[in-house]
């Protein structure tokens, strides 16, 4: 990331309470079964409230997005390094992965569920997204009504990570997804691997740091499957993950290659999209994704709250109720002041894990959901 000059501070809004807000009402697709034989399985959840009530989402249909398989080349290597065996073992797997159920391909607008029985959650059943507050760095972990789990990138500092994975319970994961190969997005992956996810999604393009070098290494020590970002829907049980795969033609820069992920269960909908910017963004929009098609009840701010993050049109297309802001003591100025302006002016609420902790939401298949900070 770039850095920028440290610039004042808005205030920080307030926490939400427990009047009832207008809740996007997303058109229920069929969720379908989890049955890989992959590898991995478990964590935990929280609450205060902002519930909701619902409006209409457009039935997904995605065009057709290449997802890149850059692979870094290393000089002098004698043999293929970790990132060189990660690009071969994203394209082998990816077929066979979609062959046993767990996900599937999307490949210009079909909603047909995935093969194999549904899952249905109980009735009153939660999914359950926390913003971890890991300081500077972004990790997410989404927990199904079924106890399956997903840890959406790790921050930066390992320590971190692991105190607030143990802080909530996760001695199994199903899914780690690294939405890029940054050092604040991906050092708290390494230790997380233990946890022995069944399988890692990053953007096909390896990294070069030693961190990288890390943690495909640790993945490769649990049998963690490895795959590449390519429009995909992985079914965490009940909830359905879409994973979105960067618009082709983005230039080799792990940052405009950011994996998304959008999350539906019933009508309750979040995204997330990593440290992506505006050409991305831009790229997706043209792309007249139906699943990048607000409104969505959850929203993580890009790229920390950077200046060259969201923009007017992308907020306008997403339309956040609630937008997270993944932050810590920095020297980039984030949260910047435009990023802040944007979101007052777009009428989201926002929360900051630099001053509230780790963010808390648990979304109902009907819309509604309840909202909780750590402070």
């Amino acid at each position: 990331m770039s850095p920028r000059a440290p610039r004042k501070e808005a205030p920080t809004p307030s926490r939400a309470g427990t009047t009832k807000t207008a809740a996007p009402k997303a058109t229920p697709t069929k969720a379908s079964a989890t049955a890989a034989s992959t590898k991995a399985a478990a964590a935990k959840t929280g609450s205060t409230r902002a519930s909701s009530t619902k409006a209409s989402t457009p039935k997904a249909s995605s065009a057709k997005a290449g997802a890149r398989t850059g692979r870094r080349a290393g000089k002098g290597r004698s043999g293929p390094s970790s990132s060189d065996l990660l690009g071969v073992l994203v394209l082998v797997v990816t077929g066979s992965l979609a062959a046993c159920g767990w996900i599937r391909n999307q490949d210009g607008g079909s909603d047909a569920p995935t093969s194999g029985p549904a899952t249905t959650a109980p009735a009153g059943a939660q999914v359950t997204i926390r913003f971890l507050d890991v300081g500077q760095g972004d990790a997410i972990l989404i927990r199904s009504p079924e106890g399956k789990t997903a840890l959406i990138d790790g921050g930066r500092s390992a320590e971190r990570l692991s105190d607030q994975l143990e802080k909530y319970g996760v001695t199994r994961l199903d899914l780690m997804i690294a939405t890029h190969a940054d050092a604040d997005h991906i050092a708290g992956l390494v230790p997380a691997a233990a946890l022995k996810p069944r399988l890692f999604i990053n953007n096909g393009m390896g990294g070069t740091t030693q961190t990288w070098e890390r943690l495909v290494k640790a993945l490769q020590g649990v049998d963690a499957t490895f795959t590449k970002a390519s429009n995909q829907t992985v079914n965490l049980g009940s909830v359905k993950l879409r994973v979105i795969a960067p618009p082709p033609g983005m230039p080799d820069d792990q940052n405009l290659n950011s994996v998304g992920l959008a999350v539906q269960f019933g009508e309750f909908r979040a995204l997330l999209t990593g440290d992506s910017e505006s050409p991305e963004t831009e790229g997706w929009m043209a792309q007249e994704r139906a699943d990048l098609r607000g409104p969505f009840q959850v929203y993580k701010s890009i790229h920390h709250g950077a200046a060259n993050g969201d923009t007017v049109g992308w907020l306008a297309s997403v339309r956040p109720q609630n937008v997270v802001i993944s932050v810590g003591q920095n020297s980039y100025g984030h949260p910047t002041d435009s990023a802040l302006r944007l979101y007052r002016q777009s009428g989201a609420r926002v929360y900051r894990t630099d001053r509230q902790g780790t963010v808390t939401f648990q979304g109902r298949a009907d819309g509604t959901y309840t909202a909780d900070t750590d402070r």
